[in-house]
C-alpha cells in the first residue's frame, strides 16, 4: 500500500489553503479554501483533522474530503489546539474584563467535539502554557492554577483528581507518551536558593523522596524542558537575561540532563558561548547541542552526557532530526544567510550543504524525504514565500507571494509514527527544473597589505574547525572520554600558564651552532626594526596560545583577555614594519 500524501497548510493575508504535498503543491480540492484571514491554523495529532479561527467563526474539518464536522459561532477566538484523541478541542481568546463586568468572562473553553457542547469554561489571563497538557491516551489532563499544577482524568474537568503545590513553580512539562505518567516541573530560586527541576511520577507526589530525579542550579531566570520521545530523560536549558561578566549579549545559559531513573548531570560544552538550539534524536538515545560564540560548534551526546560526534564549526544556530531519526538538518536562519548541513547520522557523512536566505521558518515534512523553509511576515514583510526541498540540495517546488499580500504560515499534517518508514540515504541530488542552491565556499576578508602573503593564525578572523572526521588523522580515532578530555585540558591550562609567565619559553631556542639547518630570520637591515619586528611576533604569538586556551573552555583572566584585544593594533603594528622593510 503507497503511503499517503502529506498535506501542506499555508495560512496568509488572502485565506487560508491546503496543499498536497512534495515534490508539487497542488491545491487539495476537497478542501473549500477560507479567503477570510485566519488568526490560527492547527491540525490534530494523528492529522485527520483541521481547524482554523477566522475573526467569526472556529472550523473543524475531515483532511480526508474536506468535510464539516463541528462550527463554532466564537468570533474572539485567537488560539485552538486539539487533545491527542480528537476527544476536546480547546479555545483560547485574549483576557478583557469592563466596568459593568470587572470579573471578566471565562476566555478558556473545552469542547466535546462530537456533542458540540462546552465541557468547562475557565480563566487563562496568561498566553504562555493556554492549553491543557493530555497524555497520549488522555487519561490525563494538566493546567498550571496560582503555584499548583491541577491534573484531570479522564476529560472531566469538573473534578480536580490531584494537586502538585510548590512554591512559586512557574513552569511544567508532561511526558510524552501514555501511562504511567511523569511531570518535569521547574521551582525558580529565591533569596539566594538554588532554582530547581523536579521529576514525578502520577500520582505520586507526597513526601520529600517521591520525586524521581532532582536537578539544582543558579544562574537561570527561566528554563526550556524536553522530554525525550520514550520518556526517559528530560534536557533542561536554564538561562539568564544579562551576563555579569559582560562576555556575551545573549545572557548565560547552561544545560542540564535528568533521567527518570534518577541520574542527573551538567552537559559539559566545549565552546564557551550561548546556546542556540537542542533537539533529542526520534531514536531517544542521543541529542544535539548547537552552542558557542560564531561560528557555533554543535556536538551529538549520549544519555552519559559524554560527546559522540563533533561537526566542527561553523554559521548555524538551529538543528533538526527527521522523524525517522536518520538525518540530521544544522541550519543557521536569522541573522545569518540560511546555510544548511545536512548530514547522515548512521555513518557521520555530509549529504549536501544548500543554502535557504531570509527563511524565518524550517520544517520536516512527515515523509522524511522533502523540507519546507518559509519566508513569512511579520518576521520579514518582502520577499515572502515557501520552497519545498529534497533533502539532497535541489528545490522541487517554489511560490512567491504575490504582491500586496503576505505570508504567515505554513504547516505540515502530521501522521501516526510508522506511517512513512526510514529509507537509505541518497547523495546524489534529486532532479529538478529548479535546480540546486548549494553555498559557495567564502572567504574571509583581509586586508590588502596581506593578501600576497601566507596566510598565518593570527592574520585570521577565526579558525573554523572542521568535523571530526574530517580533521588530519581523523581515521580511527575516538572521541575522547571525559576523563582524557580533562586531562588535555589540564595540560593545555599549564602550557598557557607557562607561556603567560615566560614568553621565551616556547620560542624555539636559536643554534648558535653554524650547521644548523634552521632558516634565518629575514632582516630588513635595521636591527632596531628588526627587534619591534621579532617583539611583536612573539605577542601575537602569545594571543594565538591564549585564543587556543579559550577555545577549550577554560576560563580567561582579566590580564590576558586585555592581551588578546591587543591583537587588532598589533596586526596594524606588524603591518605598518613590515611596509617598511
Amino acid at each position: 500500500m503507497a503511503p499517503p500524501i502529506p498535506i501542506l497548510a499555508v495560512r496568509g493575508s488572502d485565506g487560508t489553503v491546503l496543499l498536497r504535498g512534495p515534490p508539487n503543491c497542488e491545491k487539495n480540492a476537497d478542501f473549500q479554501r477560507d479567503p477570510r484571514q485566519s488568526r490560527y491554523v492547527a491540525f490534530s495529532k494523528d492529522g485527520t483533522l483541521f481547524a482554523w479561527c477566522n475573526g467569526e467563526k472556529v472550523t473543524v474539518v475531515k483532511v480526508a474530503d474536506g468535510s464539516q464536522v463541528r462550527l463554532f459561532d466564537l468570533p474572539k477566538t485567537a488560539m485552538l489546539e486539539f487533545s491527542p484523541l480528537n476527544t476536546v478541542l480547546a479555545t483560547w481568546q485574549v483576557y478583557s474584563k469592563t466596568q459593568d463586568n470587572p470579573q471578566g468572562d471565562a476566555n478558556l473553553q473545552l469542547w466535546d467535539l462530537k456533542t458540540g457542547t462546552c465541557l468547562k469554561a475557565l480563566y487563562q489571563k496568561k498566553v504562555q502554557g493556554w492549553c491543557p497538557s493530555w497524555s497520549d491516551d488522555e487519561k490525563i489532563a494538566v493546567r498550571s492554577v496560582n503555584n499548583e499544577l491541577h491534573f484531570f482524568e479522564n476529560n472531566d474537568f469538573i473534578t480536580i483528581a490531584n494537586k502538585l503545590h510548590l512554591q512559586k513553580v512557574s513552569e511544567f512539562m508532561l511526558s510524552p507518551g501514555s501511562q504511567p505518567s511523569k511531570v518535569a516541573v521547574y521551582v525558580p530560586g529565591t533569596k539566594g536558593a538554588p532554582s530547581f527541576v523536579r521529576l514525578y511520577q502520577y500520582p505520586n507526589f507526597g513526601g520529600p523522596t517521591s520525586a524521581l530525579a532532582n536537578k539544582s542550579f543558579f544562574k537561570a531566570d527561566r528554563v526550556t524542558m524536553l522530554w525525550n520521545k520514550k520518556a526517559t530523560a528530560v534536557l533542561v536549558q536554564a538561562s539568564i537575561e544579562v551576563d555579569k561578566t559582560g562576555a556575551s549579549y545573549y545572557g548565560e545559559q547552561t544545560l542540564h540532563y535528568l533521567a527518570t531513573n534518577g541520574e542527573t548531570s551538567a552537559v559539559q560544552l566545549q565552546k564557551n558561548g550561548p546556546i542556540y538550539d537542542v533537539a533529542w534524536s526520534p531514536s531517544s538515545t542521543e541529542f544535539c547541542v548547537v552552542y558557542g560564540f560564531m561560528p557555533a560548534k554543535a556536538t551529538v551526546y549520549n544519555l552519559k552526557c559524554d560527546p559522540v560526534f563533533d561537526f566542527g564549526t561553523g554559521p548555524r544556530n538551529a538543528v533538526y532530526y527527521s522523524p525517522q531519526g536518520h538525518i540530521l538538518v544544522l541550519a543557521g536562519f536569522g541573522n545569518l544567510r540560511g546555510q544548511m548541513e545536512v548530514w547522515d547520522v548512521k555513518k557521520w557523512k555530509q549529504v549536501s550543504k544548500p543554502q535557504a536566505p531570509d527563511s524565518t521558518h524550517f520544517a520536516w515534512c512527515p515523509d522524511g524525504e522533502h523540507v519546507v523553509t518559509s519566508t513569512c511576515a511579520p518576521r520579514l514583510r518582502v520577499s515572502n514565500g515557501y520552497k519545498i526541498w529534497h533533502y539532497t540540495g535541489t528545490v522541487l517546488y517554489k511560490q512567491d507571494t504575490p504582491t500586496g499580500t503576505e505570508l504567515w504560515e505554513t504547516v505540515w499534517q502530521p501522521f501516526p509514527d510508522g506511517t512513512f518508514p526510514e529509507r537509505p540515504v541518497k547523495y546524489q541530488a534529486a532532479p529538478s527544473e529548479l535546480g540546486s542552491t548549494e553555498a559557495k565556499p567564502a572567504q574571509a576578508y583581509r586586508p590588502p597589505a596581506l593578501r600576497n602573503k601566507p596566510v598565518t593564525a593570527s592574520s585570521k578572523l577565526h579558525e573554523e574547525e572542521p568535523p571530526q572526521n574530517m580533521r588530519p588523522g581523523a581515521t580511527g580515532d575516538k572521541q575522547l572520554s571525559k576523563t582524557a578530555l580533562k586531562n588535555q585540558k589540564k595540560r593545555e591550562a599549564k602550557k598557557a600558564a607557562k607561556q603567560e609567565i615566560n614568553p621565551d619559553a616556547l620560542e624555539p631556542q636559536s643554534d648558535p651552532s653554524p650547521a644548523s639547518s634552521a632558516q634565518p630570520e629575514t632582516s630588513c637591515g635595521d636591527p632596531e626594526t628588526d627587534k619591534k619586528i621579532k617583539n611583536v611576533k612573539k605577542k601575537l604569538k602569545a594571543i594565538d596560545e591564549l585564543k587556543a586556551l579559550q577555545a577549550t573552555g577554560k576560563p580567561i583572566q582579566k590580564n590576558q583577555l586585555e592581551k588578546m584585544e591587543k591583537e587588532a593594533q598589533l596586526m596594524k603594528e606588524l603591518e605598518d614594519l613590515q611596509l617598511k622593510v
